[in-house]
């Protein structure tokens, strides 16, 4: 599957939840995650999307790691597994954001 169609989905699964996807990008610093993700009630978290068995790169895990230090979390999706783990964790199950 090409990250592009995975990106769809999971676009598709946020507005199924009633949410925003916004795509992301920082004119100023490279590595920031694809999407900016809002919900309702206010929850809000960054979303780093790859073609399945891709990594992050240095500089992307660099930044995943920012913002966590800064309190926010980062859902890497990289299958339609993960974008399922991600609603479950929207729904209220487990943390699925790693």
């Amino acid at each position: 599957m090409l990250e592009k169609e995975l990106e769809r989905k999971f676009v598709e699964m946020v507005k199924a939840e009633g949410g925003l996807a916004l795509k992301f990008t920082s004119p100023n610093m490279a590595g920031v995650p694809d999407r900016i993700v809002l919900l309702p009630d206010g929850v809000f978290f960054f979303a780093e999307l790859k073609r399945p068995g891709q990594k992050l790169r240095p500089l992307q895990l660099k930044r995943k790691e920012q913002l966590e230090q800064l309190g926010f979390r980062v859902a890497v999706v990289d299958s339609v597994e993960s974008v399922a783990r991600v609603r479950h964790t929207i729904r209220g199950g487990d943390a699925a954001y790693d």
